[in-house]
């Protein structure tokens, strides 16, 4: 048996995908699909005293239907000393902040960013590895994959040789599950439940980067994102 996801990169990405990285044998970067904007490729959220605000990675215009991995980043505006300073100043209270301080010096201190897939790539390869995450990571480029939407996906399947495909539930209204049927996939659909925690500023909210997790709750906070739970479809 061998699973896989397929996910586009994210910026500091939500608990979810490390639950769903975990959850797999091989998780691939999708990176040589469309770009969309005003998306999770570049930004994310963190809890503040005056509720959600954006972390909003700069990038320079770029023609029309661009792969992920053709953006680059607009480093006129010094984005990553403000995202630096914004989450030191907002998770100043967070008990774990001092511990895992290390997580943000690496990539706002210690590297200067040009290309947003290879930002995403480091970081979530970086948090995986604090959260003890074995998977194996592939990026999409490297596998020349051919079609579109579900052909691709399960062409990337195959290339791996991927008996089992867990995918967000958010796929479900996109999907032609027989596809992966006849390709000999079983496909699974990825829970997204999680188990509240001490959180700042009141009000829990789940939709946050998952650094909120981890400077708030240290080395536990793998049995907060950690569920391992999924819908298996019987086709």
């Amino acid at each position: 048996m061998k699973k896989v996801a397929i996910l586009q990169s994210n910026y500091i990405p939500w608990k979810g995908v490390f639950d769903m990285i975990n959850q797999v044998d091989t998780f691939v970067f999708y990176e040589d699909a469309q770009y969309t904007k005003d998306d999770w490729r570049n930004r994310n959220k963190i809890k503040t005293p005056n509720g959600l605000k954006w972390l909003t990675v700069p990038i320079k215009k770029s023609p029309l239907k661009s792969k992920i991995f053709e953006i680059e980043i607009f480093n006129e505006i010094n984005w990553q000393q403000s995202h630096y300073d914004k989450i030191i100043q907002n998770y100043s209270k967070a008990p774990f902040l001092k511990e895992y301080h290390f997580i943000l010096e690496d990539i706002y201190l210690k590297n200067t960013w040009i290309n947003l897939s290879e930002l995403n790539i480091y970081t979530t390869k970086l948090i995986a590895n604090v959260l003890g995450i074995k998977t194996e990571f592939i990026n999409s480029i490297e596998l020349n994959a051919t079609g579109v939407k579900d052909d691709k996906v399960i062409d990337i399947c195959k290339r791996l040789n991927t008996t089992h495909y867990l995918s967000g539930p958010a796929a479900k209204e996109y999907v032609t599950e027989d596809k992966f049927k006849n390709a000999n996939i079983e496909l699974e659909y990825i829970k997204y439940e999680y188990p509240e925690y001490n959180q700042l500023y009141g009000g829990f909210n789940h939709y946050v980067s998952v650094l909120d997790v981890i400077f708030n709750c240290g080395k536990d906070s793998p049995k907060y994102i950690f569920q391992n739970k999924f819908e298996k479809i019987i086709l």
